[in-house]
């Protein structure tokens, strides 16, 4: 019986030794914490409501959390830096041994509810890009590893502090990063961290791109083998005239929207410094796409490159192995003053398809980029493309036929009469083309099949009256139909290296017309 009183006796003082100790132990990590935060974050404030330690379990719970810039606590002009307000952080299964011997926590995972995390931005945006890594991260690297992170329901966004206007803001932020692994070698690269696994979404987007476009969306889900994107927008800052206004020689202005982008077997990251982006398949549904051009500034006379060139020369491994656009409309107006309306070129019910996108980078052999176009021309008539070039090579040759079907050419007229001040009559029943060409010049064949092909020509300063004598000569110059037969030719034609790719096809197309017509 003495025995057994001693036995109980020493578990209840052992018990007891482990509650002291726990006390203890709970008591000096819940004072060593805030000096081990504070001490390795040299260059950050951080300030909380309430600290649960839970020893055994190693659970810590941090609720209402704040982080500021140590130098703006003194200098409130100056906000470059990080804030960050946190209504929780919790940390799962942390290593008692790394407080009590270490400056750092190592732990099992992370998580922030409802963090709103501001980035002001310092004068020096490329400077402050330079070190993002410096004043941002390697803080927080200093006082805590984890294996997982997590983030739920978080706000984000990037201020331009000179002028305290968003240029990025990210709303309910849901973010899992699982399998981190963070080496020195790792921590040289461009992201300072690698992952097992990520998962990423947030109800919306808005992004300042340049001083000309905003960039606007609604959900983005995605994850280290996809993305979606929903209701994705491009958006001019200015007006059509506050564009054209601003600038000293031609230039489109774009406005593009996108009900869904959908990129699949998604991989991207960096090998070095080397940037690397890969699809299997991209998806663009609902896209509608207005270009449009005002002829009052200035001709740019800057050589237009074409598109072999363009992806040659990107700096970053692109690979894209097909790309759909599904459903969409392409509308290209242009104007030659803001009083006489712009005439208006419209591809509806616009589908594309292209294979083998890539850029040139480290690249010895590509495969040839074949792109194949179905819509409707002017929302009536079936437009069918098939074009094909390749991206290494250097004299930027490509190759392109299409064929338009019962083209009713009174269509053309939103385009011919603000453009041409002419208008015309009559239906191209078909139109073929079939060129090769270069960056210097191209050739091939054109062939028409039409009837009753009449032109209405207007006077110079009313449009509303049509010239007549212009209008009888240049009916008599056109022969008006093609009795039935297909009438076809060859062209010929010098590239402009002042103008795009559409305007040399443009002048072939016409170059075409020309010889077959008159």
């Amino acid at each position: 019986m003495e025995k057994r009183k001693k036995i109980i006796l020493g578990v209840l003082i052992f018990i007891g030794l482990l509650l002291l100790i726990s006390i203890g132990v709970n008591f000096w990590i819940k004072t060593q914490l805030p000096k081990l935060i504070n001490k390795q974050s040299e260059a950050y404030a951080i300030a909380y409501k309430s600290i649960d330690v839970a020893v055994f379990s190693g659970h810590v719970d941090i609720t209402d959390a704040t982080i500021v810039p140590r130098a703006t606590l003194n200098d409130t002009a100056n906000k470059a830096g990080i804030y960050v307000k946190v209504k929780k952080i919790q940390i799962r299964n942390f290593k008692i041994w790394s407080v009590l011997f270490s400056d750092k926590i190592s732990a099992r995972s992370l998580s922030l509810t409802s963090p709103e995390i501001t980035l002001y931005q310092k004068t020096d945006k490329d400077k402050h890009r330079e070190n993002l890594k410096d004043d941002v991260i390697k803080p927080f690297e200093k006082i805590i590893s984890v294996s997982d992170f997590f983030i739920y329901n978080g706000d984000f966004r990037i201020m331009a502090a000179q002028k305290n206007k968003a240029v990025l803001a990210v709303t309910n932020v849901n973010l899992s990063i699982d399998g981190i692994k963070v080496t020195d070698a790792i921590l040289k690269s461009k992201i300072p961290f690698g992952y097992e696994a990520y998962k990423l979404s947030c109800d919306s987007l808005y992004a300042s791109v340049s001083p000309a476009y905003d960039v606007i969306s609604k959900k983005i889900q995605s994850t280290n083998k996809d993305l979606h994107i929903a209701k994705l927008r491009l958006v001019p800052t200015q007006t059509r005239r506050q564009f054209v206004k601003s600038l000293k020689t031609e230039k489109d202005q774009f406005n593009v929207s996108a009900q869904d982008i959908t990129l699949q077997n998604l991989e991207w990251g960096y090998k070095g410094d080397d940037l690397f982006v890969r699809t299997s398949l991209a998806t663009i549904n609902n896209c509608h796409a207005d270009v449009y051009r005002n002829k009052m500034p200035a001709d740019d006379l800057t050589k237009k490159l074409l598109y072999n060139k363009v992806l040659r020369d990107l700096d970053f491994e692109l690979q894209v192995d097909t790309l759909k656009i599904k459903n969409s409309l392409v509308v290209y107006e242009e104007e030659k003053s803001f009083d006489k309306g712009s005439g208006k070129i419209i591809f509806n019910k616009f589908h594309l398809t292209a294979t083998n996108i890539c850029s040139g980078f480290n690249r010895q052999k590509a495969d040839d980029l074949k792109i194949k176009i179905q819509c409707l021309f002017q929302d009536s008539s079936p437009l069918d493309v098939d074009w094909s070039l390749n991206i290494l090579d250097k004299t930027d040759g490509f190759s392109i036929m299409g064929t338009v079907r019962n083209f009713n050419v009174e269509k053309i007229d939103p385009f011919l009469k603000p453009y041409m001040n002419a208008s015309a009559k009559g239906v191209l029943d078909q139109v073929h083309f079939k060129f090769k060409g270069n960056d210097l010049r191209d050739s091939g064949q054109f062939a028409i099949k039409y009837d009753n092909l009449k032109l209405k020509i207007y006077q110079k300063d009313d449009r509303g009256k049509v010239n007549k004598l212009l209008t009888a000569v240049g009916n008599l110059l056109v022969k008006n139909d093609s009795k039935g037969q297909v009438k076809s030719t060859d062209v010929a034609l010098e590239r402009i290296p002042e103008k795009s790719f559409y305007n040399f096809l443009w002048r072939s197309v016409a170059e075409g017309l020309k010889k077959t017509l008159i």
